[in-house]
């Protein structure tokens, strides 16, 4: 399997993680997977994320993850599979670490996982669903040996 992989820098934060650390947390992510996915991970300032979290959730607040998934046209037979783009709000993930004590690139490792698992249809709307994600996401991240986030 292989994974085409854009990450976009648009934020002033002073750590935020490497092409390479983002590029293997998607790939762990989806190392079950025998087809070949594409996607784009954007990180951004809370300006941008509160823009697009209003526009496209209704909440006028920044938010840590958004994604976008793409709804591939049925005329369209492609050999890679277009996932969508992930919107990772830098300040907040940053924020997020501190206030809940987790070491930084492992909550930006959880918060990378836990996106591309909506791209791929998962969600934790309802609890069972909540269940199974949180559980993927366990997986995934102790393959990447970071603790339960949860």
């Amino acid at each position: 399997m292989s994974t085409d992989i854009e990450v976009q820098y648009a934020s002033e934060e002073p750590q935020l993680p490497s092409e390479a650390q983002i590029k293997n947390w998607v790939e762990t992510s989806l190392q079950r997977y025998s087809q070949r996915f594409s996607l784009c991970i954007r990180i951004v300032d809370s300006d941008e994320s509160q823009n697009l979290n209003n526009q496209y959730r209704g909440k006028d607040k920044p938010t840590n993850v958004l994604s976008f998934s793409f709804d591939m046209p049925e005329c369209v037979d492609a050999e890679t599979e277009i996932l969508g783009d992930l919107v990772v709000c830098a300040s907040i993930v940053a924020d997020e670490a501190k206030e809940q004590n987790k070491a930084l690139f492992d909550h930006w490792a959880h918060m990378i996982v836990h996106g591309v698992l909506h791209l791929l249809g998962f969600d934790h709307i309802k609890d069972s669903e909540a269940l199974e994600m949180e559980q993927l996401e366990r997986d995934i991240l102790a393959v990447l040996s970071i603790a339960d986030p949860y």
